[in-house]
């Protein structure tokens, strides 16, 4: 699941009315049972006719844009960091995070007090809440939903929620909720049974039916392929979140702060990786290239100089840069979903469509569940002129996430494309 980001540009108001109208069509001779999913129109699987060349050349698609957000650079090996321990990032860090990335998100209390719960349930079991926190904003793609868990259960990490429909267990309070996200990784991580009350009715499905893995899953690496199936990249993409919360701000004050770094140590890679990350977020896109290709020269392995590198040239417009260091990260890290996501995007805006596909297959077996790989898939296949593939994939990747507007968008234009 890829978290909540801003939307590419909307589209001219001509292009939604058309979709609408068109869908509102298709949705009245389809069975009540087949209308919606999870609350949105629903449309046929294949095709239903064929496609108007000439109204679809004069549209717009839309497409989940690049990640653009730079990482920061860590001293821990990420097989190495455990599910007990204190937190890193404190409250407010998590607080504007959760803020920045969806402006409404969909919760039945605050953000102040899912966090604040966050805190308190996890500190009390000796479990990071930091990254238990991150974990939930993975599943609920930042508390927006559109899988087959629903806002109104309370559950924050799919509990119970395994396929087909299935929407797993509900919770009458957020805070309970909380609690057996909490208690669910103490059954993986701990022998010992939770200090509070039990509320998690996987609990002892764990410990009497997973001899393997209770109490031995030690570090979120380790919930790969066992919390999330396959979620062969699961604990690396939490982590990644994690991380991201710490990002410091554009403000003079961590400017100051990260100038110090550097003077203190001005060949550690780590440093000037957190004082490029200060300009970036300045937008002082030159002085964050400056730094980051300074970290790479320092630290050839890091992956963040790398990534943050790809991202500082393309706010540059310098595609080729951008191009080179995603090659050379992808070598160097071959699961990293966001470098294949933002080279899949570059290499669909030069029309190499044949390669972005390539890229977002390569995605899609690290993550199956990636709405927008599928919906950029779709956008390939609209470029090949092979209509029929894109309205499946577009089918596709409403079924995995339906509130995803990017996709929902795409499906109402090229029905309205239709002769």
């Amino acid at each position: 699941m890829r978290f909540v980001r801003a939307f590419v540009p909307v589209l001219t108001m001509g292009c939604l009315l058309l979709p609408i109208t068109g869908c509102a069509a298709a949705v009245k001779d389809t069975p009540v049972s087949q209308r919606t999913i999870a609350g949105r129109p629903s449309f046929p699987d294949k095709m239903p006719g064929e496609i108007n060349k000439r109204a679809i050349s004069s549209v717009h698609f839309r497409c989940a844009p690049a990640f653009d957000e730079p990482m920061m650079a860590v001293d821990e090996n990420p097989e190495s960091i455990t599910i007990m321990g204190a937190a890193e990032a404190n409250q407010e860090q998590m607080i504007a995070f959760i803020k920045q990335r969806n402006t409404a998100p969909k919760l039945n209390c605050s953000v102040e007090e899912i966090v604040n719960y966050y805190y308190q349930e996890a500190s009390a079991e000796g479990v990071r809440p930091d990254v238990a926190l991150c974990q939930a904003l993975k599943e609920t793609g930042f508390f927006a939903y559109g899988g087959d868990v629903s806002p109104q259960q309370n559950n924050f990490c799919g509990l119970g929620a395994t396929g087909n429909h299935e929407p797993g267990h509900s919770f009458a309070t957020p805070q309970l909720g909380v609690r057996a996200h909490i208690q669910h990784l103490l059954a993986y991580a701990k022998y010992k049974p939770p200090v509070q009350a039990l509320v998690d009715p996987r609990y002892q499905h764990v410990v009497q039916n997973r001899p393997d893995l209770h109490g031995k899953v030690l570090t979120w690496t380790k919930l790969n392929g066992n919390w999330a199936v396959p979620g062969k990249n699961y604990g690396q993409e939490i982590l990644m979140l994690w991380r991201e919360a710490q990002v410091p701000d554009g403000s003079s004050a961590s400017l100051q702060a990260a100038q110090k770094k550097v003077s203190k140590a001005p060949d550690e890679a780590a440093n000037l990786i957190y004082r490029g990350i200060v300009y970036y977020n300045r937008d002082d896109f030159k002085n964050a290239q400056a730094d980051f290709a300074a970290a790479h020269k320092f630290k050839p392995q890091s992956s963040e100089a790398l990534f943050n590198l790809a991202i500082t040239a393309e706010k540059l417009g310098d595609k080729k840069a951008a191009r080179k260091a995603y090659d050379e990260l992808l070598t160097l890290q071959p699961n990293n979903n966001q470098a294949w996501y933002n080279r899949a995007l570059l290499r669909y805006q030069n029309k190499d469509y044949d390669g972005a596909l390539s890229d977002l297959q390569k995605l899609l077996k690290i993550e199956e569940r990636s709405a927008d790989a599928q919906n950029l898939i779709g956008l390939c296949h609209i470029g090949q002129k092979k209509y029929d593939k894109a309205w499946e994939d577009f089918a596709a990747a409403g079924k995995i996430n339906s509130a995803n507007m990017n996709v929902l968008a795409n499906q109402f234009i090229i029905m309205a494309c239709l002769k």
